[in-house]
């Protein structure tokens, strides 16, 4: 019988699958994809992952960032990680980096549909496969959430995001998180020739649309060449419990407040640890808690930012706020940061 099984090979599963053979479990990950795995997202990396991928062997290829900025109405407000650099890179860098600690690790991948899962009181079932125990890592609208009843309704504003790479040298060495009335763009150095700019925004609409809000960034880079778009949406997604039984979630599909603060990897790799720590305890039912407790700071922090961010009066105050109060809002950031 498998250890454990990995549904979804994204970077949250890729994590868990690393902590799992590290602690010398016998690890298979169940995803239907092949290749490098895309996805939108904001491609920034803080100091924190950065540990998680040290430690789990990983080093991707890409640009060191050394802090966060935020731009609007015509102020600027930086903030410098403390003690150490986040990276900015590829997502489809970063899945293959992953993905070879794996082969190297000797996780072993099937390519197929998690398709059904059943489960009794010492194991669970996917298709053929026979295992302890299953790590859902299926994602934002993770199907594993949803047929094992665990999928929550989501309160609050809806919110979606879109990306685009633009083939451009980097301007900054920071993430620069520029406020719109009705949006944020966040620019992330991912290449020595490449940016990505994700948008996010309560309302639907392709990228240029929503990029017509940020015209000196539109200027800045109009005219250079760029990749297709990608967009992920709505971002929040709850769940009543990241436990049924022998499934836990991970990653996206444990649950997702928004993409504000960048901190979706990280959280995703710490829970990844945390799930292994349970799997090799024996005692699955702790890991809801674990998981409370390790996603705690940021739930709380992003869920009062968006909620802000929806008043258009509070809304337009944030990047003056920071700007007034720099070491306040270098304080937050740093807490994030670690």
């Amino acid at each position: 019988m498998i250890d454990l099984l990995v549904g979804g090979g994204g970077p949250a599963g890729l994590a868990t699958a690393l902590y799992a053979a590290q602690a010398g479990l016998e690890v298979v990950v169940v995803e239907r994809r092949s290749g490098d795995l895309d996805k939108a997202c904001g491609e920034g990396m803080m100091p924190h992952t950065l540990a998680h991928l040290a430690h789990l062997g990983v080093d991707p290829k890409g640009r060191a960032l050394h802090g966060i900025s935020y731009l609007g109405g015509g102020r600027r407000v930086d903030a410098t990680f403390r003690a150490g650099t986040g990276l900015g890179v590829r997502r489809t860098v970063l899945h293959a980096a992953m993905r070879d600690a794996a082969d190297d690790a000797g996780v072993r991948f099937v390519h197929q549909d998690v398709g059904p899962v059943t489960q009794d009181d010492s194991s669970v079932r996917v298709g053929n496969l026979h295992a302890r125990y299953l790590a859902a890592a299926d994602g934002l609208h993770s199907p594993i959430r949803r047929s094992l009843g665990l999928e929550k309704a989501s309160p609050g504003p809806r919110r979606w995001g879109i990306r685009r790479h633009v083939q451009i040298a980097p301007w900054t060495d920071s993430v620069e998180v520029h406020w719109a009335r009705g949006a944020e763009a966040y620019v992330t150095p991912v290449a020595d020739d490449c940016v990505g700019i994700a948008i996010l925004s309560s309302t639907r609409g392709g990228f240029d649309s929503h990029f017509a809000e940020f015209p000196e960034l539109r200027e800045r880079v109009d005219g250079h060449a760029n990749g297709p778009d990608r967009a992920a949406g709505p971002l929040r997604q709850s769940a009543r419990s990241r436990t049924a039984s022998r499934v836990m979630l991970v990653g996206d599909a444990a649950g997702y407040v928004d993409a504000l603060t960048g901190e979706g990897m990280g959280l995703a790799f710490g829970a990844a640890r945390q799930l292994v720590n349970c799997v090799v305890a024996d005692r699955p039912a702790d890991y809801d808690r674990q998981w409370r407790r390790v996603t705690r700071r940021y739930r709380l922090l992003t869920a009062g930012l968006v909620r802000a961010g929806g008043v258009p009066p509070v809304r337009a105050r944030i990047v003056p706020a920071a700007s007034a109060l720099p070491r306040v809002f270098a304080m937050a950031v740093n807490q994030l940061a670690y």
